[in-house]
Parts: structure tokens; C-alpha cells; sequence
């Protein structure tokens, strides 16, 4: 069942047979834990030789590897061998809902669906009715590519933001007598998720009215302040390289297609995502911080200096006895006009103060030194880090340097991305690695 005008279609998903652990085939996605081998290494540990979606993805701190080809050619041989064998079992048509338990009393509800690729594009300036929410890094899609060109399924790490104030899309299937669908606690402290199939008509026919409400021109335009401004119903939360992967391959796909019309009807048209209303109490935005490898602590600082001088800011730099202190004093000055970063590294730690920022954002401002500073340095490499104490762990060893940033607010998200588009990449991230998305459902995309 497709629903053009709000680009959703209700899928198949397939989900692991009965007699299959929950808890060793759930895995978290593939962007987390990205400077944490160790993590990664426990993962494989716990699966063992269990049927797991740790066979169907490539973690990313696996990208580029020496062995990529391979981890690559057995993902693909894994998903055949798991729809061969009778691992993952194609359900009747239908939306998932989900409740994803994150921490003790906070849970998180979202509603598994498929969207149109048609209706998304991450060219910058344009404003269809999916939109990314980060600038899309074209040399990060190739990697990616490789991945799902060729393989049988997709697994949906990627989270789609709705704007519902009213709670009206998701949270009424939660009172309705739902088949359950999957009930499991989720590996190294991921919580617990749920899920329920949403098949019966009248159901399906209220979240549909219910999207189509929310993209309304008229009510969209009244309710952001905005004139003539085309609608934005779908942001990209988390995902936003994996939904544009799924986006390039079907281009592809269509270049390719001796009937143009006929390929309109592929599977791949449509990826599968979990959507998840901005206002839902357990959905917490979590700043994503930066760690710098490979670097001179001291020397990045003094051109960090001389690139805000450039851009006609100030940078003041106030040194911390402790990483705690400096916490304290960026808590602080945040109530203060300008921008402010704490930082840690081997021999020192403190809070940068940005005066007159040329950008509107601090993620924004310290992105744009690294990405004209970094290139320079042959060696140096950047990750984006969930956690504080991960921070202060790598940002805190020899050679390297870490950067703590705020979060960004929810009320802000929506107008920011209609007013000025995309954010800097990585400003945001819902939820703690441990809170992310676990592959979980299945979908065929060949």
C-alpha cells in the first residue's frame, strides 16, 4: 500500500524466526562506537556463531579497512543464507510500532514505515517533503554504497523526525488490541524494545490522515510563521548518510533502467526508517562532540586563535584545574554572550569563548576551523563522539584532543532546518550510542 501525497508506504518486513535470540540478533547501528574496537570486539564475542544482524551490517570503524571486500562479500552471502534457511520470516503488510525502553522509566515510541526517495533530495538549497538534517559529505556515500549495492535486504538504523506537538500520529495505537510482534532486552545496557504490527485498515487510515494533517501547506506555514515556504514533514534525525546511500542507489537504479516506468515499481524506491515524533518525552537531543588524533594540542589551539581572528571573532581561552572544573565554568559562561567549548587534552583542559561568532552555532563554528585545519595535517583524524566519558577517555590520551559541545534544543530543530536548511554535520544526536536505533527488522530491497 503506498500513500503518494506523504511519500509512505506500508511494507513487508521480514523478522527472525521464533527460535531465534533476540538478544544476540539485535545490534546496534553501525555509526556508534566508531573509535571503540573493544566495543565491537565484545559484540562479536556475545553472538558467537548465533544468527545475528551483526553478519548483515559493517560497523564503520571497519570502513577502509584492509578486509572491507571481504566483510562485505559475507554480508551479502549472510542475507541470502538467512532468507534461504528460514532465519527471517516475510510478514503480512503492515507498520511496526515500537517502543524502545533506553533507561530506567524513559522510554522512546516510534512507528516502523517505509518512505519514498522520490520525495528526498540532499542537494543543498532543496526543499522537498524528506529532508536531511545534516550537509551530506559525498565522499563519506561510496563506502556506504558498496555496502547495500548488491545486498538482498536493508536494516533500518535510520530515525525520521515529525513535528506532532498534539501526539496524534503514534501515541493513539498504544491504547489499540495489537498482535505483539517481539518483546526483548537488548545487549551491553541497550535497554529493552518492544514491537507491535499496525495491520487493520482503519489504523493504517488514521496515521495517514494524521501525516496528512501535519502537511497541510496552509497549517504548515501558519504554524512555523512562514509564507508560500514548501512543507517539511519528514527530518532526518539519525541516518542521514544511510537514507542518502538508499537515495543514490536508486538513482542508480532509474539511470539504469531500459523501462523507465516500469523500474518506478522496484523496491528499492522506498527505505525503511523508524519515525519518531520530535515531542515524544523520551527522545532526548544529546550533543555529539569532536576528538582530533594525531594532532598538537598546542598548535591546533593557536590556529583555532588565528582562524576566529580571521573570520573577525575573538577566542579567549581559560585554562581548568580539572576536566570537572572546566565543565563547571563552560556550564557557566554559557549564560554568557558568544560561544563556548570546553576542551581536554593530556596536559590541559579548559573552556574556549568565541566572541562574535560569524556562525550562529558553536558545532558550526569549531567544524568550519577543523575542516580548513585538519587537511594540513597528513596524519591527523576527526571522530564524532557520543558520551562525555568517552570524550575525556580519547580526547584525554597523548597526541589527541577532545572538544565538548552543547545540544542543540528540540524547540529549535524544525524552524532551523526550514529557515537555514541543513545543520553542520554531527550537531546533534538522539539519544547516548547505547540509545541509538538496534537493527531488528528486515526488508527486502531487490
Amino acid at each position: 500500500m503506498n500513500f503518494a501525497p506523504i511519500s509512505l508506504q506500508v511494507p513487508r518486513l521480514l523478522l527472525p524466526s521464533p527460535g531465534v535470540d533476540l538478544t544476540t540478533w539485535a545490534v546496534v547501528a553501525c555509526d556508534q562506537y566508531t573509535s571503540q574496537p573493544e566495543y565491537w570486539a565484545q559484540v562479536d564475542a556475545l553472538v558467537g556463531a548465533a544468527p545475528s544482524t551483526l553478519r548483515l551490517m559493517l560497523p564503520e570503524i571497519f570502513l577502509g579497512a584492509a578486509d572491507e571486500a571481504s566483510r562485505i562479500a559475507a554480508i551479502h552471502d549472510a542475507m541470502r543464507r538467512y532468507l534461504a534457511e528460514g532465519i527471517l520470516v516475510e510478514q503480512p503488510p503492515g507498520l511496526a510500532l515500537v517502543e524502545r525502553e533506553t533507561a530506567p522509566g524513559r522510554t522512546r515510541k516510534g512507528l516502523i514505515t517505509a518512505l519514498d526517495l522520490e520525495h528526498y533530495d540532499f542537494t543543498p538549497g532543496a526543499k522537498p517533503l524528506i529532508r536531511p538534517t545534516e550537509g551530506t559529505i559525498m565522499d563519506r556515500l561510496p563506502p556506504r554504497i558498496r555496502v547495500r549495492e548488491g545486498a538482498p535486504l536493508e536494516l533500518p538504523h535510520v530515525m525520521v523526525l515529525i513535528d506532532d506537538p498534539e501526539h496524534l500520529v503514534i501515541d493513539p495505537l498504544f491504547a489499540e488490541p495489537l498482535q505483539p510482534l517481539y518483546d526483548a532486552p537488548l545487549m551491553l545496557e541497550g535497554g529493552r524494545v518492544r514491537g507491535w504490527r499496525v495491520d487493520h485498515p482503519l489504523l493504517i487510515q488514521w496515521v495517514v490522515e494524521q501525516l496528512a494533517r501535519l502537511a497541510d501547506p496552509a497549517a504548515f506555514n501558519a504554524r512555523y510563521g512562514v509564507i508560500d515556504e514548501p512543507v517539511l514533514l519528514y527530518a532526518l534525525g539519525d541516518g542521514n548518510h544511510s537514507f542518502a546511500t538508499a537515495k543514490a542507489i536508486w538513482e542508480n537504479l532509474k539511470r539504469a533502467a531500459p523501462d523507465p516506468s516500469a523500474i518506478m515499481n522496484h523496491p528499492a524506491r522506498h527505505a525503511l526508517v523508524e519515525l519518531v515524533n520530535l515531542h515524544d518525552d523520551g527522545l532526548e537531543f544529546e550533543a555529539i562532540h569532536r576528538a582530533v588524533f594525531n594532532v598538537d594540542p598546542e598548535s591546533l589551539l593557536t590556529a583555532l586563535a588565528a582562524f576566529c581572528k580571521a573570520q573577525g571573532s575573538t577566542l579567549t581561552l581559560l585554562d581548568s584545574p580539572s576536566w570537572p572544573a572546566a565543565k563547571q565554568t563552560w556550564a557557566e559562561w554559557r549564560q554568557q554572550p558568544g560561544q563556548t567549548i570546553a576542551f581536554v587534552s593530556r596536559d590541559r583542559c579548559g573552556v574556549l569563548i568565541i566572541g562574535q561568532p560569524r556562525l550562529t552555532l558553536p558545532v558550526a563554528t569549531l567544524q568550519a576551523f577543523l575542516d580548513d585545519y585538519l587537511p594540513t595535517l597528513p596524519t591527523a583524524r576527526l571522530d564524532y563522539i557520543h558520551g562525555e566519558a568517552a570524550l575525556e577517555q580519547l580526547g584525554g590520551s597523548a597526541g589527541n584532543i577532545g572538544f565538548y559541545l552543547p545540544a542543540l534544543a528540540k524547540s529549535d530543530f524544525f524552524p532551523t532546518v526550514i529557515r537555514d536548511g541543513a545543520l553542520p554535520r554531527k550537531t546533534f544526536s538522539m539519544g547516548e550510542a547505547d540509545e541509538k536505533r538496534f537493527y531488528l527488522e528486515c526488508r527486502r530491497i531487490v
